[in-house]
């Protein structure tokens, strides 16, 4: 059996990795349809070996699509989720628009599949934020485990989580550093290029920032409510890749060997640890992969049954573009289609 698949967003990075991965897992798809905003009509994606021209969203019938795959911002996905969802078309959203709503499972296959039984109720489901994604997809095998009390993570999100004009301007900055030109802040509130930035989207009134409050929403829906976090999370001068330093207060007691055995063994993790010189996974080295890496697994001495951990991924790929698609291959294995009539 086949599906029509429709991905909103389609010449952004994100529904760019959409169609790449879709032709790379090869999902059961029959028409594939690219749509974008009225200026980008006509415009040319790659699915595979055939070329796609992009339709209008205004005016595109979604009644002939089984999933509509969106990463087109929160704005638009408000405005629109809700009329393709009642044409029937199963609605995956990759923005911030759907993942607080009760009603909308917030889903990461490898976490919570089970949570996608609820989706009918508005036909919309919710990928994670990209830095959420890779967290609990290294998180879960060890709260199963050992249970998890107290998280602490410090983010380092490459500038491809802002989009394709924050990874410009890093470009420019650098290439303009090197000829004495004055680099002028546009996409970020600082330089970017060789400097970090601690603020990711919008303050809040207790002095965190949005991204931070995400982790924070996002891992309790998902994972459980009664885990606490703390995050910090700082914009770095990479291209594609988030990188996350971890630490984690069990309430039971687990070894770094014992976290290492079960991690080997979890679903969409890949454990790179070595104490040698290059044994461990940086941004660079995930690129194009599927996988959520964790390396530097080690115990922390000074709180009871702590551990540190090194998590990196294709934000990309698992924080955005895989994730949707393996969303969409669950409810097909799954057989919960029907469930949407």
């Amino acid at each position: 059996m086949s599906y029509n698949i429709a991905i909103v967003g389609a010449t952004g990075n994100v529904g760019q990795e959409m169609l790449a991965i879709l032709d790379e897992r090869q999902f059961p798809a029959g028409e594939v349809y690219a749509i974008a905003s009225r200026r980008s009509l006509g415009r040319e994606v790659s699915f595979g070996d055939r070329i796609l021209k992009c339709r209008d969203l205004e005016t595109f019938d979604f009644s002939k699509c089984d999933f509509a795959l969106m990463s087109a911002g929160a704005t638009l996905s408000k405005a629109w989720a809700p009329r393709i969802a009642a044409s029937g078309c199963v609605v995956i959203d990759n923005s911030s628009a759907w993942r607080y709503d009760a009603d909308v499972p917030l889903v990461v296959p490898e976490v919570n599949a089970h949570a996608l039984e609820g989706f009918a109720k508005k036909n919309i489901i919710a990928n994670p934020n990209c830095s959420t994604a890779q967290l609990v997809v290294a998180l879960k095998p060890l709260h199963d485990a050992a249970t998890i009390e107290r998280v602490v993570v410090a983010t380092y999100q490459s500038v491809s989580g802002a989009g394709k004009a924050a990874m410009d301007e890093l470009w420019l900055q650098t290439k303009g550093i090197y000829v004495n030109d004055e680099p002028t802040p546009q996409e970020f509130t600082k330089q970017i290029a060789f400097n970090v930035i601690p603020h990711i989207d919008v303050f809040m009134e207790d002095g965190s920032t949005k991204e931070e409050w995400k982790l924070v929403a996002e891992t309790k829906k998902i994972l459980d409510p009664a885990i606490k976090l703390t995050a910090t999370a700082v914009r770095v001068p990479v291209f594609v890749g988030h990188a996350e330093a971890v630490n984690i207060a069990f309430k039971r007691e687990i070894s770094a060997d014992r976290a290492r055995e079960i991690l080997r063994e979890a679903p969409g993790v890949l454990v790179v640890d070595k104490r040698e010189d290059g044994g461990y996974v940086t941004p660079v080295d995930c690129v194009g992969d599927f996988a959520t890496y964790v390396s530097r697994i080690r115990e922390d001495s000074t709180i009871e049954n702590g551990l540190n951990m090194w998590v990196v991924s294709d934000n990309l790929r698992k924080g955005a573009a895989l994730n949707t698609v393996q969303i969409a291959e669950a409810l097909v294995n799954r057989g919960l289609l029907k469930k949407a009539a």
